[in-house]
Parts: C-alpha cells; sequence; structure tokens
C-alpha cells in the first residue's frame, strides 16, 4: 500500500534520518517508537505530502488514502460535533432528485461518537464549546467513519478516559485497513501491533510482534551486537599490536604493512558499540520527614459540584506508607477524592485532618492547573522558594536539569511547553518542598515510556504515602500494593495488589476491570472514632522552657529511632518467615511466629508513643495566637 525507499531527510547540517526504507501493507498494525526529536512526527509529515525527502521516494498504491490525526487539533469553527464526525458531508437531500447521499452515514457516525463517549444532545452542539480534548475525540470520529486505507494516529490516547480508550482500543482491533501509530501506552501497544518500527540513531528499525517482543528482541540485538564490537575490537588491537611491534624492522614491514590494510578494511564494515540507554529523566524523592501513622483522615465528608452529590458520609483514612490506586467508573468521584486529601477543592460538610508532620505533594491532571502559561520552566521552580527550603538558583537549575530541562531550555514559556514537558516540569516541582503524603492524578500522560519507566523507579524508592488514579495497568502493577474502589460515592477496599483486585472482583479484563462497577460492593470504609473536642473555656497552656522542649525533643527523636529499629526487625522476621530453610528446623518457625508477634505489638506502642511526643511538640513549637 504505501513504499519508503531510501528516504533521507536533514533540517540545516542536521541529519534527522538516512537511506529509510519501509513497506506498509493494509493489515500491517505499527507503532511507531522513539525518543523525541529523533524524528517520528517528521517521517509522518513526509508519508503526509506536507514536507519532501531530501532524496529517496515515496509511492502509494492506486486507490489507497489515509487520515492523519495530529497530537493537537486546529480550533474549530462553527461546524458541530457531528458535522466534524461526518466531514460536512450531506446527510439529507437538498433536492428531490438528489440521490449522492450515503444514509448508513449519519448511524454510524453518532455509534462511533457514543463509544467515544458523547451523549446524543452533544451531536448538535458547536464544537468550539467543547474542550480541546473532546474536540480531538470528534476528529477521532471523523477517520473512524471515513475509514481510510490506513490510519495515522500522533498521540491519539491523550484525550480519551480509560472508558473511551477501551472502546477505541477493541474498535481499531477490529478496524479493516492499516495503522501507524505513535503512542506512548505500553498497553494500547501490545493490544494492537504486529510490529513496531523504531526511530534512533538516524535510521529505522523494525520488529515484529508488540511492544513487548520489541523489548526482548531489542535486547537481544544488544548483546549481539556489544558481542560483535567486543570481538572486531579485540581483533583490531591484535593485529594493531603486530604493526606497533614490527612495523619500523625492514624483515617484517611487508607483513606490517598487510596487517595496516587489514586493520582498516576491518574498521570500515565495523559493528558500531551499542548506544548508551537513551537521554531520559532521572531523579528520586528526597526522604521526606517522618509521619505519624495516620496520615490523612476524613470524617463524614459531603462534597457535591451544584445539585450533583458526590460523596455523602465519606469516611476514610490513610496511613504511613500505604501505596494505594484508585479504580472505578469515570465520574465516581476519583479525582474529588485525590482533590478533597490534597485541600485543594473546600467540602460542604465534615472534616479532612492531616497527620503529625504531614506534607502532601498534589499532581493534578491538568497539569496547567499549578502552573502559570506566562511563566518560564526556571520560575515556575524559584517561586516555590520559602524560607525553609532556601533554593538557590544553582540548585532549581540542577532539579530542571534532572527533568531534561538544560541550558536555555529553562527559559522556555510554560505556554510554549509540551504535554511531556508540562508533565516533566509538574515533577520537577514536586522535588522543591519534598512531600509525605504523593497524591497523583493520570501521572504517565504525555510521558514517554523511558520516562515512564524513570518515574516507576523513584516512586518504588519512595519512603512516603502514595495514592493514585492511572488507567496505565503496568504502572499499576508496579506499584499498587492496596486497591480502593470508588463507587455511587462508596468506596471499597481491597487488601491487596492490582492482580488480588482483579481475583476478588471477579473481573475479566484487567483494564476494563479500572471502571468497572460492583455489582454488590462491600459497605464503605468505616468511620474511625472522632477524638474528643476540647471544652470550652480551656485556658491555654503556659509557653515551655526551653530546657523542657529541648528534653522533648530528644524524646521524640528517641522513639523515632526505637520504630526504625521495630521495624526493621519487624521486616527481617518476615523475610525469615519466608524462607524454606527455616523449616527444615524444627520449632523454629513457631519461635520466629512469636517474636514478630512481640515486635509487632512493641512497635505498635511505640508508634503511638512516638505520635503523642511529636503530636505535643508540634502543638509546643507552634506560635501562639491571639490571647
Amino acid at each position: 500500500m504505501l513504499t519508503l525507499a531510501d528516504v533521507t531527510k536533514s533540517y540545516g547540517t542536521r541529519t534527522l534520518f538516512a537511506d529509510v526504507s519501509l513497506f506498509i501493507a493494509r493489515s500491517d498494525r505499527y507503532g511507531l517508537v522513539g525518543p523525541n526529536g529523533a524524528g517520528k512526527t517528521t517521517l509522518l509529515n513526509l508519508i503526509l505530502g506536507e514536507e519532501s525527502p531530501d532524496s529517496g521516494t515515496i509511492e502509494w498504491e492506486r486507490g489507497a488514502d489515509f487520515g492523519f490525526l495530529p497530537q493537537e487539533s486546529a480550533p474549530a469553527g462553527e461546524e458541530t460535533v457531528l458535522q466534524i464526525a461526518t466531514s460536512g458531508r450531506k446527510l439529507v437531500p437538498e433536492k428531490d432528485d438528489d440521490y449522492d447521499i450515503d444514509w448508513t452515514l449519519e448511524p454510524r457516525a453518532k455509534k462511533i461518537l457514543a463509544g467515544l463517549g458523547f451523549r446524543e444532545g452533544d451531536h448538535a452542539k458547536q464544537a468550539r464549546t467543547f474542550s480541546g480534548g473532546w474536540v480531538m475525540r470528534a476528529h477521532i470520529a471523523r477517520l473512524l467513519v471515513s475509514e481510510p486505507s490506513l490510519l495515522l494516529l500522533d498521540e491519539p490516547t491523550n484525550h480519551l478516559d480509560l472508558e473511551a480508550l477501551l472502546w477505541f482500543q477493541d474498535y481499531l482491533g477490529r478496524y479493516p485497513g492499516g495503522l501507524v501509530v505513535i503512542s506512548h501506552d505500553r498497553a494500547f501497544l501490545n493490544a494492537l501491533c504486529t510490529g513496531i518500527l523504531e526511530m534512533s540513531a538516524g535510521s529505522l528499525s523494525r520488529y515484529t510482534g508488540n511492544y513487548d517482543d520489541y523489548l526482548s528482541q531489542k535486547e537481544a540485538r544488544k548483546e549481539q551486537q556489544a558481542a560483535s564490537f567486543k570481538s572486531q575490537q579485540r581483533e583490531i588491537a591484535h593485529l594493531q599490536r603486530f604493526v606497533d611491534r614490527f612495523g619500523a624492522k625492514a624483515s617484517l614491514a611487508s607483513r606490517a604493512k598487510s596487517k595496516e590494510k587489514q586493520i582498516e578494511r576491518l574498521k570500515a564494515v565495523a559493528v558500531d558499540e551499542p548506544e548508551d540507554d537513551l537521554k531520559r529523566i532521572h531523579f528520586r524523592f528526597p526522604k521526606p520527614p517522618r509521619a505519624g501513622l495516620k496520615v490523612a483522615e476524613l470524617s463524614h465528608v459531603e462534597q457535591a459540584y451544584g445539585h450533583h452529590v458526590v460523596y455523602r458520609d465519606l469516611n476514610f483514612t490513610a496511613e504511613r506508607g500505604q501505596k494505594i490506586v484508585l479504580v472505578g467508573p469515570n465520574g465516581a468521584g476519583k479525582s474529588t477524592l485525590l482533590k478533597i486529601l490534597a485541600g485543594v477543592v473546600p467540602i460542604r460538610a465534615g472534616t479532612r485532618e492531616l497527620g503529625t508532620n504531614v506534607t502532601p505533594g498534589y499532581f493534578s491532571q491538568n497539569r496547567l492547573d499549578h502552573l502559570r502559561p506566562g511563566a518560564t520552566a526556571f520560575e515556575s521552580v524559584m517561586e516555590l522558594r520559602t524560607n525553609e527550603n532556601q533554593l538557590t538558583e544553582q540548585q532549581a537549575r540542577a532539579i530542571l536539569g534532572a527533568f531534561l530541562f538544560r541550558k536555555d531550555d529553562v527559559h522556555k514559556k510554560v505556554s510554549v511547553l509540551s504535554g511531556g514537558e508540562k508533565s516533566r516540569l509538574a515533577l520537577a516541582r514536586l522535588l522543591v518542598n519534598p512531600p509525605n503524603l504523593l497524591l497523583m492524578d493520570e501521572p504517565t500522560t504525555h510521558l514517554d515510556i523511558p520516562s515512564i519507566d524513570s518515574l516507576l523507579g523513584a516512586l518504588k524508592g519512595f519512603d512516603g504515602t502514595f495514592i493514585f488514579i492511572s488507567h496505565d495497568v503496568y504502572f499499576i502493577r508496579a506499584l499498587a500494593k492496596s486497591v480502593l474502589h470508588v463507587n455511587s460515592g462508596r468506596l471499597t477496599p481491597y487488601a491487596g495488589d492490582y492482580d488480588y483486585y482483579l481475583e476478588k472482583s471477579r473481573a475479566t479484563n484487567e483494564r476494563a476491570a479500572l471502571t468497572a462497577g460492583l455489582a454488590e460492593a462491600r459497605p464503605g470504609v468505616p468511620a474511625p472514632a472522632t477524638a474528643a473536642a476540647p471544652r470550652d473555656g480551656a485556658r491555654p497552656a503556659k509557653r515551655p522552657s526551653p530546657a523542657a522542649l529541648k528534653k522533648l525533643r530528644v524524646e521524640v527523636g528517641r522513639l523515632e529511632e526505637a520504630v526504625s529499629r521495630l521495624e526493621a526487625k519487624q521486616n527481617e522476621l518476615a523475610a525469615a518467615l519466608e524462607a524454606p530453610e527455616t523449616y527444615a528446623e524444627p520449632g523454629k518457625a513457631q519461635h520466629l511466629n512469636r517474636e514478630l508477634s512481640s515486635v509487632v505489638d512493641q512497635l505498635g506502642e511505640a508508634n503511638a508513643a512516638w505520635e503523642r511526643a511529636a503530636a505535643e511538640l508540634e502543638g509546643l513549637e507552634r506560635p501562639a495566637g491571639p490571647a
């Protein structure tokens, strides 16, 4: 259907790629991957005819056509959602003898729009009254309705919620034409692709199978290339030693000359040394201040948007060290729950209380919620400077550098940043004041796969409480230690990882389970006991002496060390009980169990004592209010 032969494209002195050849058949499903700036979008532009190659040819089979979805659409005009989906074609006859009507067009368009999340009442509305993400959905519908021979999609899932994404993925699985898609969604590529095209180091490499197959094949190729490179370098070094040793001797000069020519021939066909991994963000979360056992508590919370009640009598407690993923149908209130915990939306009734020493950090699904479009990347970090963190310009540049904002990039305005750059900047801001309660709403959106892997590594080492929403099953499986199902204002906890949730909820699809409702949801998280309120008329406590404060600080430090020792001992005993050799020695397992039970009891007492002392210290160190 489409043939590229020896295509080369340069910009100035920089060759983006050279001698690229590729054939795409009508049944091919390719994922196009590679680092930012490698030339993926440029390759699509060449195929579209929007740019011309410096050399080589691009030929289409007669009768073949294509449909293209860019990352961002042009601003919508006066057309309605249905007019975009039907490409403005006639839906009713203009004259009695007008037979140029496809009567299947409108019902097909409406069915596809419904699959992408539009209600019937949206069809006649002007597209400009919708957000950019919904306009992109209308353009996806336009492509699917027109059914071109080849779909060219640039990050099509960025603007889809999970329900629409699953519908779209299923539809593409049955699509009758070919597909070339740029995507950072690993599960999407695994579900659809029969081949992966990698743009890297100025060339295009083809791999068979889906994204996981590509990773395996790439690693095998890299190992083979490394072995060939080492073998050739050894041979070259061996020949060079002969030349260096005997090149000056008249009797061996001809042989040395011959060896030199052999070295030149080897270098001409030598395999390149495998390149290191691509530039990627590299960071870790600093060790946050230690929080109390109870990190956040919601009691009898009510939240609504207008007349739409999201939560009524909501009770929830998050504890130190938990890693919780929120799942449930779209619109069930997952994002609202994160916002309530973060304190970024007011609640109508009830209370939200943070525990001792808790510092929340909120990563919004809409990155611009906490970024000013007119500010530069550097200003966006420096504006977080406080008397406590004493952030310097050098530290700000170092943080930005870890997220690939280097040299003049730090002076880019937020308004011109790509989606991936905005996500990286939002992550960078989290490092300025390290949180111990991290709340993230779709953190992988707009990040490329290497960046997602880097974020995974940092979050695995995060030493605080982590509550998040994601539609990336790979990301969820790597991080979540428990699952909280949100539906109809009720919270149903699952005290296990995502696979445990799939088993207990009897879900049939690992991605669909993220948005599934539960036919018989268990009761929500029980409300914890309410602490007694102080009596009216109680006199304020006297300001303690410096000596008393110092003594209390020492006590808090001692208790914190005791908690850390007991936690380490608990982990050590648990690991011993998991080891098979423990059960080879009679009575050892029973002894370890008794010791573990004792340590757990001591740890509970130590945690309670530490929380009491830390809360007392926090209260005494807080500046006194007006009398």
